[in-house]
């Protein structure tokens, strides 16, 4: 298929071909992540998953970090792209390259020495304390993978390329669960044994992208030469990328003081919810999918001056987060039972398996809220329009921890969930007021 087609194709038909590789990769992404938990749940025991989803809320963090970088890196890589301007494609890459792996090993290195500390400030339960910050630590030492493998997949959508990511992804996901299988139930490691999986398949899959994403950018004939570090080029990714890793971070620290609640309530509700989590993160994926195209297809477009089909293009993609959203929600509605077994199995507590289907079921009927939130966000991150964005965000945060810390210690964990869909409509309502106003136009970070 054609480099450009992000911009030259039907944008109904542009958006479908960028969006599913995205979204059949991020469910295979998300079902090792699923096997991870059904594993340790049915092979090691609730505890375990307990343990693995005490630290789910502070390994968010880091992965939000490496979004929020590859999302700064992608808009300037994207723009560029649709510009016709390689050469500065190139030294885009490199500098985000570069300033990303140093980033990734300060916090690695600072992560793995306070990783117990932090366990115990989220009032982590003290049955699953050490597993927890084991489980933390491994997670830690392969921080440069993670970060690694997310700018390359971000850079890789932006170039049109959603297909080679998806290979990656099918293949880390595989990999991790063999790996879980031998070393968790044949070899009994246990919560080590699922870290150490993880970390084995993303370093492979890392170091394969970056291989293949030197050789693709080969391809692309520039008429000057290139530098491996600007300054200039490090500024304007920063510009998008702190504004969404500020974001982004902010949030998962919300979520943070979230989990901090739900641990209070002990190990069995614990286990319900991270059982709801690994679901959730699952369910969405279709919604993000989309959006992450949004975002590549505006920066191409944009890039190109075709603020029209920017347009066109966000109708469509609303109307994708329709069906998904109804096809989620009757899931959720009439087979919640039977997914939670999976994770909990026959051993699992009446409090764990009522927590995950009461999140579960009522979450469910709101996710088209947050896929429309998801595509007006995009927009604004694919233009470079990051403060109202940035702003929408942290808002939708502040109410979900509010009602979550005020209320559910008083009332009942159930008040966890109730904030979820009201904060997402806040978030949506503000970025779809920006979208069109239309100010987002003339946002652009680059100049033709």
């Amino acid at each position: 298929m054609q480099k450009d087609y992000l911009i030259k194709k039907n944008p109904l038909h542009a958006l479908l071909i960028f969006s599913l590789p995205i979204i059949i990769g991020n469910l295979f992404q998300q079902t090792y992540t699923l096997v991870d938990s059904a594993i340790v749940g049915r092979f090691v025991g609730e505890e375990a998953l307990a343990a693995i989803g005490a630290s789910y809320s502070l390994t968010n963090i880091f992965i939000c970090v490496a979004i929020g970088g590859g999302i700064g890196a992608s808009v300037v890589v994207g723009q560029y792209f649709g510009a016709g301007n390689f050469s500065k494609l190139k030294t885009a890459v490199s500098t985000a390259l570069i300033s990303f792996a140093v980033l990734s090993i300060l916090l690695g290195f600072f992560g793995l020495l306070l990783s117990r500390e932090i366990m115990i400030l989220l009032n982590t339960p003290e049955n699953v304390l050490d597993m927890s910050s084991l489980y933390l630590g491994i997670y830690f030492l392969g921080l440069p993978f993670l970060f690694m493998y997310n700018i390359l997949s971000s850079m890789f959508n932006a170039l049109g390329k959603s297909k080679i990511p998806l290979v990656f992804l099918i293949f880390s996901s595989v990999f991790n669960i063999v790996l879980d299988i031998i070393l968790v139930k044949n070899f009994g490691l246990g919560v080590r044994g699922v870290a150490y999986a993880t970390l084995i398949a993303q370093g492979i899959s890392a170091l394969a992208s970056f291989i293949v994403f030197v050789k693709f950018l080969k391809t692309l004939e520039s008429n000057s030469e290139f530098h491996f570090f600007d300054t200039s080029e490090l500024f304007s990714i920063i510009r998008i990328a702190l504004p969404s890793i500020l974001q982004q971070s902010t949030v998962s620290i919300g979520m943070m003081l979230v989990q901090s609640v739900v641990n209070s309530f002990g190990s069995e509700s614990l286990a319900g919810f991270s059982a709801a989590m690994r679901v959730e993160s699952i369910c969405i994926v279709p919604l993000t999918g989309i959006g992450n195209a949004v975002s590549a297809y505006t920066a191409q477009n944009i890039g190109a001056g075709s603020f029209e089909r920017v347009k066109t293009g966000y109708k469509y993609a609303n109307f994708m987060v329709i069906i998904s959203a109804a096809v989620i929600c009757f899931i959720l509605q009439f087979f919640n039972n039977s997914i939670v077994y999976a994770f909990l199995g026959s051993n699992g507590t009446a409090t764990a398996f009522s927590t995950a289907e009461a999140y579960m079921t009522f979450v469910g009927w709101f996710y088209c809220i947050l896929g429309f939130k998801l595509c007006a966000d995009s927009v604004l991150k694919g233009a470079g329009d990051m403060s109202v964005f940035t702003f929408a965000s942290l808002l939708n945060l502040f109410v979900r921890v509010f009602v979550a810390v005020k209320f559910a210690p008083i009332y009942g964990i159930a008040f966890v969930w109730y904030a979820v869909p009201l904060g997402w409509a806040i978030n949506r309502s503000i970025s779809f007021i920006r979208y069109k106003g239309g100010k987002w136009k003339n946002k652009s970070v680059i100049s033709r």
